[in-house]
Formats: C-alpha cells, sequence, structure tokens
C-alpha cells in the first residue's frame, strides 16, 4: 500500500495515512489463507495487530544504527554545510537531525535506496539524506575507512556517516525481521519459536511497549532503541509529539520488558501533563 501511494507526503504530520501503510496486503493473505507466514521488517508493523494474527519470532537485529549520505565526507553532522538540504521522509529523523544541526532543511524523498542514492549524486540542490544501515547492508553497501560508500551500482563520489544509537535513536523494531503468523496456527508457532531470536525479542518487545503506550506508528516522530547489557534491558526514547524534545531512559529484566517500556513513555507523557 505504502509503495503505491508515491504521491503520499510520509513526513507531513498532518496527513491522513493509515498504520499498516506497509504490511496491510500481506496481512490480508494471511487472514484469508493465502499465506501461512509474512515477513516484514519490524519497524513498519503496527504495534496494534489485526484479530486472528500474532508477531511469531523476530530475527537477530542487524545494524541498527542510521546512516547519513552525502557527496562529501563527514566526521561528524557538523560538518554538512551551513543550512544543508537533506532529503528524508522520515519525521524521527528530520526531527532529531534538526535537534543536532537547527539550520538544516529537510525535503521529500521516494523511492528505493539506489534511486535516492543517484538524487543525492546527482541533485546539486540536495546535500544528503538519511537511510537505515540495515538495509544498507542487506543489500551488499559496505562503508570504507575513509568513509566511501560502496556496493551495486553505487554513484561516484558518495560518503557514508553511521550516527551512533545515541546521537540518533533508531526507529523502533529498527533492523530486525518480524514474522507475522495467524494467532491459531500451530504449525507455524513452533516453526518460529525455532527461528526467533530471544534478546533480540526482549528489545523490540520493550520499544513496541514503548510506542504503543505513546500512541503513534511507524511515520510518527517518535524512537526507542533498547539493548541487553550484563544481563539488563536498557531502554532509551524520545519524543517530538508535542513539537518539542522529550527524553527517557529506563532498564529493568529482559522478561519484563514491556513493562520497562510503558514506563519510559509514562515518563515521556509527564512533561506533557505538566
Amino acid at each position: 500500500t505504502g509503495d503505491k501511494l508515491q504521491t503520499a507526503s510520509l513526513a507531513n504530520p498532518g496527513a491522513k495515512l493509515p498504520k499498516g501503510l506497509f504490511t496491510k496486503e500481506l496481512e490480508v493473505a494471511l487472514l484469508e489463507g493465502e499465506a501461512g507466514l509474512a515477513v516484514h521488517s519490524l519497524k513498519d508493523l503496527p504495534t496494534e495487530l489485526p484479530d486472528g494474527l500474532a508477531l511469531g519470532a523476530v530475527t537477530e537485529r542487524e545494524d541498527a544504527r542510521d546512516v547519513v549520505i552525502a557527496r562529501e565526507p563527514c566526521r561528524s553532522v557538523t560538518d554538512l554545510p551551513e543550512g544543508a538540504v537533506v532529503a528524508s521522509s522520515s519525521p524521527r529523523r528530520m526531527a532529531q537531525l534538526r535537534q543536532l544541526r537547527p539550520d538544516t532543511r529537510g525535503v521529500e524523498i521516494r523511492g528505493n535506496v539506489g534511486t535516492r542514492l543517484r538524487k543525492i549524486a546527482e541533485q546539486t540542490d540536495l546535500h544528503a539524506t538519511l537511510l537505515a544501515m540495515a538495509g544498507m547492508k542487506r543489500l551488499g553497501y559496505t562503508v570504507g575507512t575513509d568513509g566511501r560508500l560502496a556496493g551495486p551500482d553505487v554513484p561516484a563520489g558518495l560518503f557514508a556517516l553511521p550516527l551512533a544509537p545515541e546521537e540518533m535513536i533508531p526507529a523502533v523494531g529498527q533492523a530486525a525481521i518480524g514474522l507475522e503468523i495467524r494467532a491459531d496456527d500451530p504449525v507455524m508457532k513452533e516453526l518460529c519459536a525455532r527461528l526467533n531470536h530471544a534478546d533480540t525479542w526482549h528489545c523490540v518487545t520493550a520499544e513496541r511497549a514503548f510506542l504503543r503506550a505513546m500512541g503513534g506508528g511507524c511515520l510518527s516522530p517518535v524512537a526507542g532503541h533498547a539493548v541487553i547489557r550484563d544481563g539488563r534491558l536498557h531502554l532509551m526514547a524520545v519524543s517530538f509529539q508535542t513539537g518539542s524534545c522529550h527524553t527517557a531512559t529506563g532498564q529493568g529484566e529482559p522478561t519484563k520488558a514491556a513493562e520497562v517500556g510503558r514506563i519510559v513513555a509514562a515518563q515521556i507523557d509527564a512533561p506533557k501533563l505538566a
């Protein structure tokens, strides 16, 4: 559905875009018995699933960082030109970039990764774009020690700057693959139990509980990223839903991941109510 709505603005906060914009057709196929399992980029999968469907498993998470792609090498976002025009349809990415560089200006960009790379290489009015490092890696792109981007059909002269999660918090579920199944399908449940990556499951459970409590979807200016360190789950999150920046962190037992997510959401909601 999302790929068909090429004229819809993903970055416009007033746009009436449905949750599940990128997953609807696959879920219909599941519910109608045409498919037994749907494979999603987890960041696109709504936290509230249709009746009869369930998240069966998640794969081990890839590199969750966001990455700046530009025509000039960058050691940090401070190296972008003054007033840089950054092509991105992600409210989350642009809101966080403006926290780091208030002078930047965002413009919409659509198309697959190759199309976006060509636009940055060829359109001199665009200085950079922001993409997901996981998607770049899965497509065979690499970043050299000098920051130069390499891979299939990469336009000459492009450089990449991966951003640490502490600098730009990734989207909820970013870099994880989610396997959606019918809730009453024992065969698929058994398969998913074998495929599930436990640590990633706990992390995305916290992130998705946070997002659900915030009332947001994959296009909301909200971010949350969890990791497990020394047996503890640590979640950091940010929201720009009110137009200003609110951050929070939390930690707990991995088995209580959903509770950690809800607690962090409550911390962010508190300033709104003050």
